[in-house]
């Protein structure tokens, strides 16, 4: 937020990017009367950059659904509940508070693909947007239930076991770092008749700590659950797509773990395939093969997750930082569903987490990157890494991942950063080191 236009996100270009999503709707729908749904996450630019986009939509022509402080799950919902063209997200997920973003929907209320996302830039770069007479001008309407209607849906899902969940009468620690799931999320688990410890859960934009729920910044969540005797924490991101739980005993559950326990829980009762990104832990495929069932690999990135689901028709997917997708519900990661997956799963177990971590494969996960010089050809540098591997059969469906026997390495160009990613697993956490050093050590000699 702030700086130069182009370089940062300023008021100028949250104009040109809801304008030029808008008239890319309107070139793309024979629906004359088009609605787009808005919601943000609690950070501080938050309104600043609502109030600039939905302005921008009204002045094409477009109506405007705000459902004001939200999260992106509840916004891919509602814009299905509401009959909507589109939608938007105000928020940067798990950065930091100083960034915000665009998060751009389409009519089933899924992300983007690729293509349609060029076609906007490309508007963005042109003078091809049309703005309407003062007649036509669309309106603004504010909704106040969509946060009750997405616990709702929730909740009456057939797999979420509520009965079972309200029995047990849990007690639940909830860091919501300041942002929406300070909202949804108490209430959510207050439905299911359990004791909300909140720590951090006023939806004021001021982030206590790192965003980003990872082990280094949930110490706090850990200390209080213990403090209060809780039978588990709960740690979400300030746009509450991401999920990762705390055991009882302090310990983290682990990101991983998050998709891998709600796979397993709905893959005993509603069998069938399974989706996670190439970067995801291993662990998913032997849940899935327990259950005797398939497993499948997208490429990183959630609508490349989503697409492969619809393809194998998968009963849950999701990617390995904590986010979960759950087609009962809708195509786009959600810790509600999450949750309520979790606590059924614990409920009919009557089980602790930390007696469920004990249960599923352990592995271990390194993760580094290269910095790149201008005169490195990363794609030159993947092609002889894919070749030097060719016996292991690499998948190059996203960037080179090659698999050995017990552990694998994922090398990717990262979109957002001059670097290439490395990621790698194995049984314990020195192979994993050890391995990822490995292919930088390689990727740099070919590199020079």
């Amino acid at each position: 937020i702030g700086g130069k236009q182009g370089d940062n996100l300023t008021p100028i270009d949250a104009v040109k990017f809801g304008c030029s999503y808008g008239q890319w709707l309107k070139n793309n729908s024979k629906n004359k009367n088009l609605s787009v749904v808005i919601g943000r996450d609690a950070r501080i630019s938050g309104q600043m950059i609502q109030n600039f986009v939905q302005n921008s939509l009204i002045s094409i022509g477009i109506n405007v659904i705000d459902v004001g402080l939200s999260t992106t799950p509840t916004v891919e919902l509602m814009v299905t509940k509401y009959n909507a063209d589109g939608g938007i997200i105000i928020t940067a997920s798990h950065n930091p508070a100083e960034w915000n973003a665009l998060k751009l929907l389409d009519e089933n209320g899924e992300f983007l693909d690729n293509i349609s996302g060029k076609e906007i830039v490309s508007i963005s770069q042109s003078d091809n947007i049309i703005f309407s007479e003062v007649y036509d001008l669309g309106k603004i309407t504010k909704k106040e239930d969509s946060i009750r209607l997405h616990i709702e849906s929730v909740l009456n899902l057939e797999l979420v076991n509520t009965e079972k969940i309200k029995s047990r009468n849990l007690k639940i620690v909830v860091d919501a770092v300041n942002s929406t799931g300070g909202i949804i999320v108490p209430d959510f688990l207050k439905a299911l008749n359990v004791e909300v410890v909140k720590l951090y859960c006023e939806p004021n934009g001021d982030f206590p700590h790192n965003p980003e729920p990872l082990k280094k910044n949930l110490t706090e969540l850990s200390n209080k659950v213990l403090e209060n005797n809780a039978d588990l924490g709960i740690a979400i991101d300030p746009d509450v797509d991401r999920l990762v739980f705390i055991c009882e005993n302090g310990d983290i559950f682990g990101e991983e773990n998050t998709l891998i326990s709600c796979s397993d829980y709905v893959l005993k009762n509603n069998p069938g395939p399974t989706v996670s990104n190439l970067s995801s832990s291993i662990a998913l495929k032997d849940i899935s093969q327990k259950h005797n069932q398939a497993h499948f690999y997208s490429a990183v990135g959630e609508v490349n997750v989503v697409t492969k689901m619809k393809a194998v028709n998968a009963v849950i997917g999701g990617e390995g930082n904590g986010g979960i997708i759950d087609p009962q519900l809708h195509y786009g990661r959600d810790s509600l569903i999450g949750t309520a997956l979790f606590l059924s799963l614990l409920s009919v177990r009557k089980i602790s987490v930390s007696e469920l971590k004990k249960t599923y494969p352990e592995y271990f996960m390194s993760k580094g990157k290269i910095e790149l010089e201008p005169t490195m050809d990363v794609d030159a540098l993947l092609l002889a890494i894919e070749k030097k591997y060719a016996n292991n059969k690499p998948n190059t469906v996203d960037g080179v991942k090659i698999d050995f026997e017990a552990s694998w390495v994922h090398l990717r160009k990262s979109n957002t950063e001059p670097i290439i990613r490395v990621y790698t697993e194995a049984p314990s956490q020195e192979a994993a080191d050890l391995l990822m050093n490995r292919f930088k050590e390689e990727l740099l000699a070919l590199g020079n």
